[in-house]
C-alpha cells in the first residue's frame, strides 16, 4: 500500500495526553497517579501470567514456590496488591530478571 494514498481525517484524531488530562486529572493529581500505578500493575501482572504459562506453571505451584497462597498469586497477576516485594519473589520464581535503571 502507498502511504501517499492515506488521507487522515485529523477531527477523528485523538490528543492521548488530553485524554488522559481529562479523564484522569492533569499529570502530578491523584487520581493521575492512581491510574498510572493501576497501569502499571496491570502491565506487571500480565508479564507474570505469561511467564507462568510459558513454563507450564500454575498459580498454586507458583504460591508454593514463594509461600504464599495461591489467590495471592491470581491477585497480583490481576494487578491488585502490587508490591515491590511481591514482584520480586514472583519474578524470582518465573526465572525473571528484574532491573532498576535511572529515568
Amino acid at each position: 500500500m502507498n502511504r501517499k494514498n492515506i488521507k487522515i481525517d485529523k477531527s477523528k484524531t485523538i490528543n492521548f495526553n488530553k485524554y488522559l488530562d481529562d479523564k484522569y486529572g492533569k499529570k502530578g493529581t491523584t487520581s493521575r497517579e492512581e491510574f498510572i500505578e493501576r497501569a502499571f500493575n496491570y502491565y506487571y501482572g500480565e508479564i507474570l501470567k505469561e511467564r507462568r504459562k510459558e513454563l507450564k506453571l500454575t498459580q498454586a505451584e507458583v504460591a508454593a514456590k514463594i509461600g504464599k497462597p495461591r489467590p495471592y498469586v491470581s491477585q497480583i497477576e490481576n494487578g491488585r496488591d502490587m508490591r515491590l516485594s511481591s514482584l520480586i519473589a514472583i519474578a524470582q520464581a518465573l526465572d525473571l530478571k528484574l532491573e532498576l535503571t535511572p529515568i
